[in-house]
């Protein structure tokens, strides 16, 4: 089910149309049809497998890999080596009780150490070493496995030492490394602590057919970002449009001269993709093009080190569009972008000013234009073309949608 609630996201979130599944032996097949050719089928089963794993259409690969972070496992493996100050020794009993009943594969004796637990479950593999001195080892490859020691250390390290307070999140973290040249990029699957200020950024309209694309960009400190949290500021596409232009109105006004919009309109959205078609290149390179143009904006009126952007395409397109500020930040980009508030309060100013454009698009040609890319979008198009010709489009709407040969061809 999780993949399908993905599936159905994504094409909801790219405009693409989404077909009834279909039965097939132990699972269902999807059609997609994108804003192009070709379409794309793909198959989801019972045992939450899918088919295929790859594709050499671009959009649908990075779709793919998407799908494919579902079946990796909670905690990502990687090298760990972490250690405690055990200096009680009921909290030393308790905890090796505790780790004994996870049953370790091996048990040693060794000098100056109380116990030697070897723990193995897969790929996974972790010492723990409880040295006479109170400090505990943990040591080796793991991930979820990682995170089963941690449940069993942690809690009863707390209850015995209640300021420490420590958190099972803090030791799953990554924690970002500073460069001290040009910063390179990190695409990471799950949150890890950015560095306060930082730059987040979002866009809106990539998957509508009328109206502009908006990326914005957000420079937050920690004191900003408290008082955006106690806001409850949060991705934009769980607020009611409502909430959103009250939201919007806030971080404005919190966030001043320190948050940038850009808003490439439909005129101007059709002539970039037109020339990045012409070099090769998709819609992922346009929407780098704009992310990179907000950072940019930001980092003339205001330093940063870091910027966290939500992953599309090839991780590579925003670096290779930022300029001589840009390229000294370290940007992070991350699937689910919005859990960073930078992020989502970012996306809570590009879909405001998108809604606001659609409004005054509407009140411009007398048509309440539509949001997305279904039919429901033919019918407006057909009566501002049948008023002021096909070549108004370009106005208004993002013609390299298949839409526009169906109303082209009804014209």
């Amino acid at each position: 089910m999780r993949k399908i609630n993905l599936l159905k996201a994504h094409c909801r979130a790219n405009g693409w149309h989404l077909s009834t599944p279909e039965p097939i032996q132990d699972g269902l097949q999807f059609t997609i049809a994108p804003f192009e050719p070709p379409e794309f089928k793909i198959n989801i089963y019972s045992t939450g497998a899918h088919s295929p794993k790859i594709s050499s259409f671009s959009a649908f690969s990075e779709f793919l890999k998407d799908l494919a972070s579902l079946d990796e496992p909670e905690v990502p493996i990687r090298s760990i080596n972490e250690t405690f100050s055990i200096k009680d020794p009921d909290l030393r009993k308790q905890i090796r009780e505790g780790l004994d009943v996870i049953k370790p594969l091996q048990k040693r004796t060794e000098q100056y150490c109380e116990y030697s637990y070897r723990f193995v479950d897969g790929k996974e593999n972790l010492t723990v070493k409880q040295y006479s001195s109170g400090k505990l080892l943990l040591q080796g490859s793991a991930g979820v496995l990682y995170k089963k020691l941690l449940e069993i250390i942690v809690p009863m390290y707390n209850l015995r030492n209640p300021k420490a307070n420590l958190s099972i999140e803090k030791y799953l973290n990554y924690e970002v490394g500073k460069g001290s040249v040009v910063r390179k990029t990190s695409v990471i699957q799950h949150k890890i602590k950015v560095p306060y200020p930082h730059i987040g950024t979002d866009e809106s309209g990539k998957g509508d057919y009328f109206g502009p694309m908006v990326i914005a960009g957000v420079w937050l400190d920690e004191p900003s970002k408290a008082k955006l949290e106690a806001m409850g500021i949060k991705d934009s596409k769980l607020l009611s449009d409502k909430r959103c232009s009250e939201l919007a109105t806030r971080i404005r006004e919190i966030c001043n001269g320190k948050f940038e919009e850009v808003e490439i309109s439909p005129e101007r959205y059709n002539e970039l993709y037109d020339q990045f078609k012409k070099e090769g290149k998709n819609l992922n390179h346009l929407l780098a093009w704009g992310h990179a143009r907000a950072i940019e904006s930001l980092l003339t009126k205001i330093s940063c080190s870091y910027a966290v952007a939500d992953q599309f395409g090839d991780e590579k397109f925003i670096l290779s569009k930022l300029m001589e500020k840009g390229r000294k930040i370290e940007l992070i980009q991350t699937p689910k972008g919005e859990r960073y508030i930078a992020v989502a309060a970012a996306s809570i100013l590009a879909r405001d000013r998108f809604l606001s454009r659609m409004e005054r698009l509407s009140n411009e040609y007398g048509v309440l234009l539509p949001r997305g890319a279904s039919d429901l979008v033919i019918e407006p198009a057909r009566i501002i073309v049948a008023q002021k010709g096909i070549a108004e489009l370009k106005k208004l709407a993002k013609i390299h949608h298949k839409t526009t040969k169906k109303i082209s061809e009804t014209a």
